[in-house]
């Protein structure tokens, strides 16, 4: 988060208790966001020359913490400085642990900043749009406010500041949207792949550090010259890495008497390390770890593992290498997770007791909304751990307390991923109070954002769930909602003029080159696949396969990925669909005056069809958002799959009884009976992962012939069947009238076709409709995505 300091008044005094009346407004764009906690947000637009006027700071300096000089950088540095002097934006990539991060904050704290100041950011599991508006706050006194696509970078046109960011494993194009949003200001980026070239920028390499900075290293970590023969063998065998040199010399200051370790072992280092650690550090160590790759501020640091100066302690590990300060507090170094996960004699965390902590604190009315947006990824990893241990009623509570505050965060793109979690978690844990409240807060980012098919969808779904729940307040919000799902570019004589590309109506016009869809994949679900998915060792399930309900087990550990892959400082960030924005959008011109629609079925020309348009709200858009909605449900990109239940299970789930106590993290769980290797995927069986967000799982029922379960929006849980034969299958699905804001007549029939590739474990989906009763009926989601197989 950008802090720059100052108080702007809008992030510290709105309740987000969702046991009161948790309410808070924020403006995106033209709208006016009020967050409620408890019957979902209400949108309203902006009367003209309402729109807050961001002022732009006269000094803009955002400097990371303090460090000491990086060792045998001068050259990187040159290279660095040459290239800002140049005009041009830079890129520094490596492999993990070769001080990248150490480089790029020195250089952002000593290199002359020039233009208008300095802005340094993490961008560690961040979404790009997310990154935008950081470097908007850091230049802008902004009042609460997130400007639209279209606005922000004239808003930031003249800022020339120097942007370094660290952690940005983005794509070209993701890199792209970022310098897009600061037009005149240059960017210094460290990743761990070249991505940066042509025009954009160029990119610089950082390798292992010479022999002679070295030797300067271990000397300055052991207090003294080491033996020189081994310290040059030592440097190769680490390849001049920094932070492989660093544990070396961290394994002779904890046992003199070994002294440095042999070359051959100074990537194997870590068990060593473990071993010499006090019981606090390594506590501390442990709860780091079982947050994967998230950063935790010390105060949750030692509130958890019970260490009473926990800044210290931290500071501690990052001086052996095990540990990485981070502008918001710790974070594990590369491997440490992976070999945590094979020590003995760690007891697990209690999975309910960080659950709660984490939920009870970012509910509370004092807790800044930028610290709850800093710590999205923590509650995102909570939420897995809880959802992957039969526990969804927790994922439930994590998310539901945070979002108001992600909301008010204007942090769009990982209050868009929390909440793609908290949805099928709410509709596994039986908790249909929280999956209207979810359904109804994705609807309104969807608004914000721009994405109109999802919105109407969604706030429609949200309507008919809040009036099944007797929650008339809720179906008023959706309801109202739904008069500003922005309108689809080119629908005829009536349609509002949504303006040019830059003007007040950008973000509401074109699709994405190359037919893609609203339904993009940032807008579905924007974090992606992780990079080792935890397991319960007692199930043994796939993220996004419902558990079994279980009886109350002894203590159990939820243990850590096989292969966790790389982990923060350089852990890529999941590409977002570059087609879609999760920035806000501005309402076509002429919303605010429309009056507020009587039922969810009300769209206010929010979906539009090929039929003529008429006045009011026709057959034909309720048609189609009916169409939209089933297909949806169908595919899994707007609703989660019942997965491995019955009809009578589908909607009667129960969470589990808070009297049963489960772990997160790793330890020594009870030993379980190895279970038999699962045989190959073939065909469609088994769990997949769609790019439009969720998981959905086929179930072999006969030769060539495999079913899926979901709930559409009828409240109604439909079997799907897909047949076909070598790697292609499909199904047809009917999709229903509902101008009367209920289900109504068969109004045709909508074809899913999947076809598996080469590798077997992807597959393309495509969307058609196959047959209709009347004209006027448009598949607006009918779109291709893809499948990615889980198990």
């Amino acid at each position: 988060m950008a802090d720059t300091g100052e108080d702007d008044g809008t992030r510290t005094g709105n309740r987000v208790d969702i046991d009161g009346d948790a309410t808070g407004p924020v403006i995106a764009g033209n709208y006016n966001v009020v967050v409620d906690a408890q019957h979902g947000s209400t949108v309203t637009v902006l009367m003209d020359g309402r729109r807050p006027r961001p002022r732009r700071r006269d000094r803009i300096r955002l400097l990371p913490r303090r460090q000491g000089t990086p060792l045998g950088r001068d050259a990187d540095l040159a290279a660095i400085a040459a290239a800002l002097h140049a005009g041009e934006s830079v890129q520094l990539w490596g492999p993990p642990g070769v001080g990248k991060s150490a480089l790029l904050r020195y250089a952002a704290r000593t290199l002359d900043a020039g233009g208008d100041g300095v802005v340094f950011l993490d961008a560690a599991r961040r979404e790009p749009e997310d990154l935008a508006q950081d470097i908007f706050e850091a230049c802008h006194s902004t009042g609460g406010y997130a400007p639209s696509r279209g606005e922000l970078p004239q808003l930031m046109e003249g800022v020339e500041a120097t942007v370094y960011v660290d952690n940005a494993d983005y794509t070209a194009e993701q890199l792209r949207t970022v310098m897009d949003a600061a037009p005149d200001a240059l960017f210094v980026f460290a990743g761990r792949e070249e991505v940066l070239q042509g025009t954009d920028g160029r990119a610089h390499r950082v390798e292992g550090v010479t022999p002679d900075a070295a030797a300067e290293l271990l000397t300055r970590e052991l207090g003294g010259p080491g033996d020189p023969d081994l310290v040059t063998a030592l440097w190769e065998a680490a390849a001049g890495t920094p932070l492989l040199l660093l544990r070396a010399a961290a394994v002779a200051r904890l046992d003199p008497a070994a002294g440095l370790p042999r070359p051959g072992a100074v990537r194997e280092l870590l068990h060593p390390l473990f071993d010499r650690l006090d019981e606090p550090s390594l506590r501390a160590l442990h709860l780091l770890g079982t947050f994967r790759d998230a950063e935790l501020d010390p105060e949750h640091i030692g509130a958890l593992s019970g260490t009473p100066d926990a800044a210290a302690l931290c500071a501690g590990l990052a001086g052996l290498g095990l540990a990485e300060e981070t502008e918001l507090g710790y974070r594990v170094a590369d491997g440490v997770v992976a070999a945590l996960r094979e020590r003995q004699g760690l007891r697990p965390y209690a999975l309910e007791r960080l659950c709660g902590y984490f939920a009870d604190w970012a509910a509370r009315p004092e807790t800044p909304a930028a610290q709850v947006a800093g710590h999205a990824r923590a509650l995102e990893v909570l939420a897995e751990l809880a959802e992957q241990s039969g526990r969804a009623d927790l994922a439930v509570r994590v998310v539901r307390a945070a979002s108001p505050a992600l909301a008010r965060s204007l942090r769009f793109g990982v209050w868009g991923r929390l909440l793609d979690q908290g949805l099928p978690a709410a509709q596994r844990a039986g908790d249909r109070q929280a999956e209207a409240y979810f359904t109804h807060e994705r609807g309104v980012r969807a608004v914000l954002t721009g994405n109109r098919v999802l919105a109407a969808v969604l706030l429609a779904e949200a309507g008919i769930l809040w009036r099944q729940l007797g929650d008339t307040q809720g179906a008023d919000a959706a309801a109202n909602a739904q008069q500003y799902v922005p309108q689809e570019p080119g629908a005829g004589a009536g349609s509002p003029d949504t303006g040019s590309p830059d003007g007040p109506g950008d973000g509401l016009t074109n699709p994405p080159e190359g037919g893609a869809s609203d339904l993009g994949s940032s807008d579905l679900s924007s974090s992606g696949t992780d990079p080792g998915p935890l397991q319960d060792p007692t199930a043994g399930t796939a993220p996004g396969t419902p558990s079994p309900e279980p009886a109350p087990p002894p203590e159990t550990g939820a243990s850590m990925p096989t292969d966790p892959g790389p982990t923060a400082p350089d852990m890529p960030t999941v590409p977002s669909d570059p087609g879609v924005s999760g920035m806000p959008v501005d309402p076509p011109p002429g919303a605010g005056s429309l009056a507020p629609p009587p039922g969810a079925a009300d769209l206010g020309g929010a979906v539009v069809t090929g039929g003529a348009p008429v006045a009011g709200v026709s057959a034909a858009v309720a048609t189609a958002l009916k169409v939209a909605a089933v297909i949806a449900a169908l595919t899994i990109a707007v609703v989660a799959v019942q997965q491995s239940q019955d009809g009578s299970e589908s909607r009667s789930a129960t969470p589990v009884s808070g009297s049963t106590t489960m772990d997160a993290g790793f330890g020594d769980p009870t030993p379980e009976p190895e279970p038999e290797p699962e045989p190959e995927p073939t065909g469609l069986a088994g769990v997949w992962w769609s790019s439009e967000g969720g998981g959905i799982e086929f179930v072999e029922a006969g030769a060539g012939r495999y079913t899926t379960r979901a709930r559409d929006v009828c409240g109604d849980t439909i079997t799907a069947e897909f047949s076909g034969g070598g790697d292609t299958y499909s199904a047809t699905a009917p999709a229903y009238d509902m101008s009367s804001g209920s289900c109504g007549e068969v109004l045709g029939q909508v074809r899913t076709t999947i076809t598996i590739g080469e590798d077997g474990d992807t597959a393309s989906v495509t969307r058609e409709m196959a047959s209709t009763v009347r004209e006027g009926v448009t598949c607006y989601t009918c779109t291709p995505f893809t499948l990615t197989r889980a198990s």
